[in-house]
């Protein structure tokens, strides 16, 4: 596969269907969130894997240690390629959420266990006055990175800015998943720290999550081959 993952932003399984079979997007590596799965649960999961997508499984888990590890082991059972949680959950829930996905999961599969670090929706200002956290986003992200490398995780999710660093910090096998991708062409929306897919290829991220860019435009088709094409040669068509 790819690793170039679609959001699938959509609100029912039907126009998420709809989407893909009309742009011919077969087997394309896919993210659903919280929306879609919150909508549709399992049987998203299953209509996917049966069209043979990779799954990014996006719901940001956050919690006790211990209903992180149960809610785990449930979601270790869909067998998708990744999971995620909130680092800012601390590293005994890093630590049980991992024994959650590895007490259920199939011994031929591994579903890797991704830490969200510092939305790439918040910037500095925002991080420093309603998180109260101190310091730069890149100091956090990095603190959080190791915290996640530490206890467990298999990678972070984290925007492509702070991709060097946190292979540097940590270790060039440690999965970096950065959303906030956009085409050239493409607005910034609600993400504040963004980029484009050339550029985090550049930066020496392993995989990227773009959405609006490819659902919004005039022509999805096109639009996630120029996101393929920018990816695979740092160039658009």
């Amino acid at each position: 596969m790819n690793n170039i993952f679609l959001a699938l932003d959509f609100p029912n399984w039907e126009q998420t269907r709809q989407f893909l079979d009309e742009n011919n997007l077969h087997g394309i590596p896919v993210k659903v969130g919280m929306e879609l799965f919150y909508k549709e649960g399992v049987s998203v999961i299953e209509n996917l894997k049966d069209r043979d997508h990779a799954i990014f499984l996006d719901l940001k888990l956050h919690d006790i240690p211990t209903t992180v590890m149960r809610a785990m082991k449930n979601l270790a059972a869909l067998e998708v390629d990744y999971v995620n949680l909130h680092a800012l959950g601390g590293g005994q829930m890093i630590q049980k959420a991992k024994e959650g996905l590895q007490s259920k999961s199939a011994s031929s599969h591994h579903t890797k266990l991704l830490a969200v670090t510092i939305l790439t929706s918040t910037d500095e200002q925002r991080m420093n006055k309603d998180l109260r956290l101190k310091g730069t986003v890149e100091e956090n992200v990095v603190h959080f990175a190791k915290l996640a490398n530490d206890n467990g995780a298999d990678g972070v999710v984290c925007s492509v800015h702070e991709v060097k660093k946190i292979k540097q910090s940590c270790n060039e096998s440690f999965l970096t998943m950065t959303p906030g991708i956009r085409l050239r062409e493409s607005t910034s929306d609600d993400q504040k720290r963004i980029a484009t897919p050339a550029f985090a290829k550049a930066q020496g991220t392993d995989a990227i999550v773009i959405g609006r860019s490819i659902t919004k435009s005039q022509n999805p088709k096109n639009a996630y081959a120029q996101a393929v094409e920018e990816w695979e040669n740092g160039t658009s068509k």
